[in-house]
């Protein structure tokens, strides 16, 4: 009797993953920011040199890397509303490393020019190799839900009506927490258009900005580079418009010129220029770390016979500090102290600036990792050391002499609040107009104290007040 099975087909062999270098760095560099709390700008570019070592890479593999990363850390908001909105569960019970690698998918989907089904197959790929094949039919799944809209078609089924909960609705659209949005619509004030502008250019990839340090580069030196363009404001600042590698500068390399985002450049610029009664020997940087405004004003004290103090806490920032002021063209001293502690005499200095530990929510383009990392209780836990800062800061000067209270903040608990209650208790002071030593900027407010703002002033929202000792 004859058999009339049909023969079996033979099984398919089993196809291992494809391994793509850019995405696996990408993803690499995402879970050491969730799991570590890195900073993508720390974790980032040793992963990309590592790479270009190997022999992985290219500049272009570099730059879709970097925009992967950063790309889905400013979007993260917008992408949970969307994975969220695709799935059967809450978004806290899926895996970490398995949302990471969706994110990832959804930014190639929503956020970059990459086609649809090539951004899928390329995701599922990237799961099958970090997550395993189980997981990566459920990657696959939920791809293909995400890549049914584009972005706006998105944010019309996520997002709230503005009407019904503006705050919401900005948060979901601009990827920001909803406290943030609120804090900031608060310090900005004006109308919707106002905030909405603000948000977007938190989401903008900033260009970076060198300084020349004076008596040791010149913004001429600088502009030799490609791509490179003067600063908007500062007279030795630079931009290079096609996100120039940094390291790749002799000036930079050398410590004569450094990275320093022009906001950072004015505070440092206004406290140097502020008007003074009596001598104008020695400054002080009573929170040095890591350096940038401690460089810059050690190369403006030289300039004019001055000594910079420079002051940080921690020593390994200290470090820093000592490493970025090395070279300098006149004397200078860089100490590990406690500025809450003074290791100086009250009245010792003519110039005194604080650039104190804050949120961080003005610098939410170059870290947007911070925005998900932050919480509204971080505002108590600052709140003493801001203050103590800035008390001792007053007690540093001399009378006539100047301080310059920083932050990278434009949280009016940071700003305003902080300085208002400090001068309660410091009667015999009086706060300068600091908007005439910004001289070109424009938008600066009703003053004496001055916001910077990234829509406004292409800085990141640094905000100043100068303060003088007057009894």
């Amino acid at each position: 009797m004859s058999d009339t099975r049909r023969p079996r087909r033979p099984a398919k062999p089993h196809r291992r993953p494809q391994k793509d270098p850019v995405r696996i760095l990408a993803f690499e560099a995402l879970r050491a920011v969730d799991e570590r709390d890195a900073y993508a700008n720390l974790v980032l570019p040793p992963l990309l040199r590592k790479a270009r070592e190997k022999g992985d890479f290219d500049g272009r593999d570099a730059a879709l890397a970097t925009e992967l990363v950063y790309g889905t850390l400013r979007r993260q908001g917008t992408y949970d509303a969307v994975v969220e909105a695709c799935i059967d569960r809450p978004l806290r019970e899926v895996d970490p490393p398995v949302l990471d690698v969706l994110s990832l998918g959804a930014h190639q989907l929503l956020g970059t020019r990459i086609p649809s089904h090539a951004a899928v197959s390329a995701t599922v790929e990237l799961a099958r190799v970090v997550l395993g094949d189980g997981r990566a039919k459920f990657v696959n799944a939920v791809l293909r839900k995400v890549a049914q809209n584009d972005l706006d078609g998105w944010l019309e089924k996520v997002a709230p009506p503005y009407d019904d909960d503006p705050e919401d609705h900005l948060a979901v659209v601009h990827s920001h927490p909803r406290w943030v949005v609120s804090a900031l619509w608060d310090s900005l004030g004006g109308p919707r258009a106002g905030i909405e502008d603000l948000l977007e250019a938190d989401n903008e990839r900033p260009e970076v900005t060198l300084v020349a340090r004076p008596g040791r580069a010149t913004t001429e030196e600088l502009l030799r580079e490609e791509a490179a363009v003067p600063g908007r404001w500062s007279p030795y600042a630079v931009r290079l418009t096609e996100g120039g590698e940094p390291g790749a500068v002799d000036a930079v390399r050398e410590g004569r010129a450094g990275v320093q985002d022009e906001g950072s450049q004015l505070v440092a610029l206004a406290l140097a220029n502020a008007p003074l009664d009596g001598p104008d020997g020695k400054w002080l940087d009573g929170c040095a770390g890591p350096g940038g405004k401690a460089a810059l004003l050690a190369a403006l004290a030289a300039e004019r016979g001055a000594v910079l103090l420079a002051s940080e806490k921690q020593p390994h920032r200290a470090g820093l500090v000592a490493k970025a002021l090395a070279g300098n063209p006149g004397p200078y001293q860089v100490i590990a102290a406690d500025g809450t502690r003074p290791a100086w005499r009250p009245g010792s200095f003519d110039r005194v600036l604080v650039d104190v530990p804050c949120t961080g929510l003005g610098a939410l383009r170059r870290r947007p990792e911070a925005r998900w990392r932050r919480r509204p209780e971080d505002l108590d836990s600052f709140a003493p050391l801001q203050r103590g800062l800035l008390r001792t800061a007053l007690e540093a000067v001399r009378v006539g002499g100047v301080v310059g209270y920083a932050t990278c903040s434009p949280h009016l608990a940071e700003t305003r609040a902080v300085v208002g209650d400090v001068l309660k208790q410091f009667p015999e002071t009086e706060l300068i107009d600091a908007r005439p030593l910004l001289p070109g900027v424009g938008a600066l407010g009703d003053g004496p104290d001055v916001q910077l703002w990234p829509h406004l002033h292409g800085t990141d929202a640094m905000y100043l007040a100068l303060i003088r000792r007057t009894g």
